[in-house]
């Protein structure tokens, strides 16, 4: 299929077709919350309190927040959501989003369920992805450490060296079974290792097909840069880069600990830089692809229809796999639905995981549709219309009778 632009993303019976209706109104009853930043802050508030006195609220969360934004407790139970996906040519990123393990069973037993991903997308041909966060993998003050170029102590070595295992034995088995993995991105202070990493697995992994993706964000202000370094590295090693372009996620915390601890802000000053560069990314991306795959993970209509109309420009089809959409199960559904319909390869990422164990997840999903300007009043605006329509079509298909 050739590129066709998309001109909006207001076809809510695309976006929303895959919702029953139950699922529609318990979308907007969530993001009615949401969309109240003081009623949202106290809802996660009681919750967290709740969870902590290990009072019994799982079965409310899991029938609320968990149903909308996550795809199940295990990578069992996801299967419904990757199906109902599927049906719409939306696709999956199964994203096993336990925070917070501190040990090193912890770190195994995270690095053995994103094997699983893996293993699970073999069996799926909605599942072109798997994803993992190096946290996940070992401990962020460790990491710290390492950005820091302290000296570590005989143990630290070893641990560090555990989680250079546990990264190339996910990149490995990804290799071996050919299904592309994402490494996410983390904050500023870590995140330099993180890059290294993900630039030694791609140095190994990507030399015949695009297996390994590191994450960058452009809300930073050496975002760009840092791009355009890792592809002059690729190009030296002869491998593919593979880029997962994004805004960011920790911005209120970067500009927090820089204030607190008087270094510069690493974070642009403000949203039309940040606009700026990641338009500017993408451009970089699509004027390289003989040596890149980029996914654009973005909620952001214009960035979406900015990227659509490069490949026009370019003359690429919707179809070509070295670009990709992505963004959120439960968000954007105007822009995921939408592009997939006309062609465009799309993926959600599917989070799942025990619902507690889940929850810093969740709670990072409020705060974000509660501080992003309009987000959650966009979803609002947009279901809001989805329910208008089907009670249109539902009083027409009454009067017939």
């Amino acid at each position: 299929m050739k590129t066709s632009v998309p001109d909006n993303f207001e076809d809510t019976e695309i976006a929303f077709h895959y919702k029953s209706n139950i699922a529609v109104r318990k979308a907007y009853m969530i993001f009615s919350i949401l969309n109240h930043p003081w009623i949202s802050a106290m809802g996660t508030g009681v919750v967290t309190f709740a969870l902590k006195l290990r009072l019994p609220v799982e079965s409310i969360i899991r029938r609320t927040v968990f149903d909308l934004f996550c795809g199940g407790e295990s990578v069992e139970e996801t299967k419904e959501a990757v199906e109902r996906l599927g049906k719409h040519q939306v696709h999956t990123i199964l994203d096993y989003s336990v925070e917070g393990e501190d040990s090193e069973r912890g770190f195994d037993h995270v690095m053995n369920e994103t094997l699983r991903t893996i293993e699970k997308a073999l069996t799926s041909p909605f599942i072109p992805f798997s994803v993992f966060k190096v946290t996940g993998l070992g401990q962020a003050s460790l990491l710290e450490k390492v950005q820091l170029k302290a000296q570590l102590t005989g143990d630290e070595m070893q641990a560090y060296q555990r989680v250079r295992g546990r990264v190339e034995t996910i990149c490995n088995k990804a290799h071996n079974l050919k299904i592309p993995v994402l490494i996410d991105a983390e904050e500023s202070w870590i995140q330099d290792p993180i890059d290294q990493l993900a630039d030694e697995m791609m140095a190994r992994f990507n030399l015949d097909q695009t297996i390994v993706f590191n994450t960058y964000q452009l809300y930073r202000s050496a975002g760009l840069q840092n791009l355009k370094d890792a592809y002059q590295l690729a190009r030296k090693g002869n491998y593919t880069l593979g880029a997962k372009v994004v805004r960011g996620a920790y911005m209120e915390k970067e500009r927090e600990r820089a204030m607190a601890k008087a270094y510069p802000s690493p974070i642009h000053p403000d949203k039309d830089a940040t606009d700026n560069a990641f338009n500017d990314a993408l451009k970089f991306c699509i004027s390289h692809l003989e040596k890149i795959a980029v996914m654009c993970g973005s909620h952001n209509e214009y960035s979406n229809r900015f990227l659509a109309s490069l490949m026009n420009d370019v003359g690429l089809r919707t179809s070509d796999q070295r670009i990709w959409f992505a963004q959120l199960y439960g968000m954007s559904d105007n822009i995921s639905f939408n592009l997939a319909n006309q062609g465009y390869n799309v993926a959600k990422y599917l989070p799942y995981g025990p619902v507690r164990a889940v929850m810093p997840y969740l709670l990072r999903r409020a705060a974000e549709n509660t501080s992003v300007a309009g987000q959650s009043s966009r979803e609002l605006v947009l279901i809001k219309k989805e329910l208008k329509r089907r009670q249109g079509k539902s009083g027409k298909s009454s009067g017939k009778q």
